[in-house]
């Protein structure tokens, strides 16, 4: 669970969507690209206890009318296009995941001896509804969810992350972006990721456990950012920062992976700078 908030926040840097359904002109109006980077704190593995700092690399934009997000390990892209001033926006499109977990950075020796599970690339859709100007001019408020399935044969499974997120500037050089999430996650999921099998537990030590699927975890977000010109509707430099908190339920927190090495409570934080032009 490095960045779980990059899949909920959706527009990671500058939510330009919302911003683009103002009648004063800006960079968001037509094609544009935001790119970033950054460090993020977080958990080594889902339902570790141990922090680890990562690089993470963001873009956002558009494209020939397809607006690009990025989601955590990828991107997500929206094929129906919301027109100048619109109240109401809907979003259908790809979404594709690269993941890592107890691949690297594995920090616990016992969750290490182990051994490694391969990486998972994940693909599916996302879709959503928008609803701009909710309180005032440049606000908004999204409802989405993302449907992905494992095309690498790691896991084989499926993952559905359903989550809200209300965007809005502070003024014209801050904004700020909280979302709520969830995971829903398959047997196969639980079996790979949850699960202690036999192998697993005599090298070890950790007792044998069968997981099953079910709703894994709930998290929380936030995202502020900054324009450091003073203006987020020219483009330009900006600053983020950003922090997240995710409670693990059922067998992501009942597993040994979790309940004897690692902890339920889980949390990131991290900074970055993104490019708008």
């Amino acid at each position: 669970m490095r960045s779980t908030i990059l899949a909920a926040a959706g527009a990671a840097l500058l939510p330009a969507a919302a911003m683009a359904q103002s009648d004063e002109p800006s960079v968001f109006d037509g094609d544009y690209l935001t790119v970033g980077a950054g460090v993020i704190y977080g958990p080594s593995y889902e339902g570790s206890d141990d922090i680890v700092a990562t690089p993470v690399p963001v873009m956002q934009g558009r494209l020939a009318g397809v607006d690009i997000t990025p989601r955590q390990g990828g991107i997500a892209l929206d094929f129906i296009p919301d027109g100048k001033g619109a109240k109401v926006g809907f979003s259908l499109g790809p979404v594709v995941t690269y993941s890592r977990n107890r691949n690297s950075q594995i920090e616990d020796r016992v969750v290490r001896a182990a051994g490694k599970l391969d990486d998972a690339i994940d693909l599916g859709v996302n879709g959503g509804v928008t609803v701009y100007r909710l309180l005032h001019d440049y606000d908004s408020l999204t409802i989405s969810a993302d449907a992905k399935w494992n095309v690498n044969g790691a896991y084989k499974g499926r993952i559905v992350s359903p989550g809200v997120t209300y965007f809005t500037p502070l003024s014209r050089a801050a904004l700020v972006t909280l979302g709520i999430s969830a995971k829903h996650v398959d047997g196969d999921y639980a079996r790979y990721y949850h699960s202690v099998s036999p192998a697993q537990a005599a090298a070890s030590g950790l007792p044998a456990y069968a997981a099953k699927g079910g709703w894994a975890s709930a998290s929380v977000n936030m995202l502020a950012g900054y324009d450091l010109d003073g203006n987020l509707l020219n483009g330009g430099f900006a600053v983020f920062a950003l922090g997240s908190y995710s409670r693990l339920f059922n067998d992501a927190k009942r597993n040994p992976w979790t309940a004897i090495r690692g902890d339920a409570d889980q949390w990131v934080l991290g900074a970055g700078l993104g490019y708008t032009f």
